[in-house]
Parts: structure tokens; C-alpha cells; sequence
């Protein structure tokens, strides 16, 4: 397998000649908190007090968005962020953009997350893709419940390259990622969980003591 190009730096190199463009390309951690947790409130208001969804409705439909997030997190690893044909220059320069740059400078912080121009025009798509496929307001129940999905797995992305977990799970959590960035980037998605890779038969072969 050929040799990735792995920086150890903490800045990653330009992406944009246009200031404007490449200060919209970085983003604190936190952002994604600060935009998309009104919206997990938004809904779960909406949800009790306008459409009066039932508790145990709420649940299991919050539940199911979590659950279905996981599935879209794998999905849009592998096949999206890792979307880059050689023969196709724009398909590479794409990949580099929203995703390549993380892969040479996994150690830059202000890349580490979706930034809004990304997270949000997608956001906006699955509401309405989720509202017109869901029983009437349910959308308002399961939608929140992806949006944590969502968070979690920002939040989880950015303490593996930056945290020292204690936990045997959160160290497996970490390996597991690691093991995508410096072994083999064609195995490994999931990154709040390991899921999908074993039902889809992407995961690594780890030795039982964990190495």
C-alpha cells in the first residue's frame, strides 16, 4: 500500500487564495455546539408543545435518529469524504477540501469539524429529505436525535486527536480511528462507533490484546 503524506504539524497549509474563502474554511470545535444545539431544543419543544408528540413516541423516534446517524456518519465517510477517483482532478481536489486536508494535517484543530458552510446546507437537506419521508411531524421527534448523533461525532472526532482517554472504551474508540489515519485509510469509518466497519466488513484485524 502506498505512503500516505502524514504531517505532525499543527497548522495545515492554505487551501484558498481568497482570505474570505479560507477563513470559512477553519473552525473552533465548538461551533457546531453553539449552532445545532438550539436546534435540538427547537425541535423537542416543538415536538411537546406545538405538534404534542407523545413521550414514548418522542423517545423512540429520538432514538431512531441517533440510531440512523450512525449509519449516515459510515456512509458519508467512506463514500463521500473518500470520494476520489485518480483520474478525475476535481473529484481529488474536492476530496483534499473537505476531507484530504484532515488526512496530511490530522493534527490541525480548526479542521477538525465540519465548518458551517458545510454542516449546515447538509443539515438543511436531511431535515427536508427526513420531513418528507417521515409521518407527519415525526420529523420533529427523530430530527434532533440526529442532530446529537451528529454532535457527538464532532465532539468525539475532535477529542481523539486531542484527548488522552482512561477509559478502555474511549481507548478503543481512539485506536480504532488512529488505525484509519496511520494504517490503512480504506478501512476504519466509523468514528463515534465501529458499527458499521464490522457489519460491512471494514474494520481492521485487531490483535486481542488491543495493538
Amino acid at each position: 500500500m502506498k505512503k500516505k503524506y502524514v504531517s505532525n504539524s499543527q497548522e495545515s497549509v492554505r487551501m484558498f487564495k481568497s482570505d474570505f474563502l479560507e477563513v470559512f474554511s477553519k473552525v473552533h470545535y465548538l461551533v457546531p455546539v453553539y449552532i445545532f444545539l438550539p436546534v435540538i431544543l427547537f425541535c423537542t419543544y416543538w415536538s411537546f408543545f406545538e405538534v404534542h408528540i407523545p413521550v414514548l413516541n418522542y423517545i423512540g423516534y429520538f432514538a431512531l435518529g441517533l440510531f440512523i446517524w450512525t449509519f449516515t456518519e459510515y456512509i458519508m465517510h467512506r463514500f463521500v469524504f473518500h470520494y476520489a477517483p485518480p483520474d478525475k482532478p476535481w473529484a481529488q481536489r474536492i476530496h483534499f477540501i473537505f476531507h484530504g486536508v484532515h488526512h496530511d494535517y490530522p493534527s490541525d484543530a480548526r479542521r477538525l469539524v465540519l465548518p458551517p458552510s458545510v454542516s449546515i446546507p447538509l443539515a438543511t437537506g436531511f431535515y427536508f429529505l427526513f420531513r418528507a419521508i417521515l409521518p407527519v411531524n415525526c420529523v420533529y421527534a427523530f430530527f434532533p436525535g440526529f442532530i446529537l448523533g451528529y454532535l457527538f461525532y464532532d465532539m468525539t472526532h475532535y477529542a481523539i486527536h486531542h484527548f488522552n482517554f482512561k477509559g478502555n472504551i474511549w481507548k478503543k474508540i481512539k485506536q480504532h480511528h488512529m488505525l484509519h489515519h496511520y494504517q490503512d485509510a480504506d478501512k476504519g469509518y466509523g468514528v463515534s462507533s465501529p458499527l458499521w466497519d464490522k457489519i460491512f466488513r471494514s474494520d481492521f484485524i485487531k490483535k486481542p490484546d488491543g495493538k
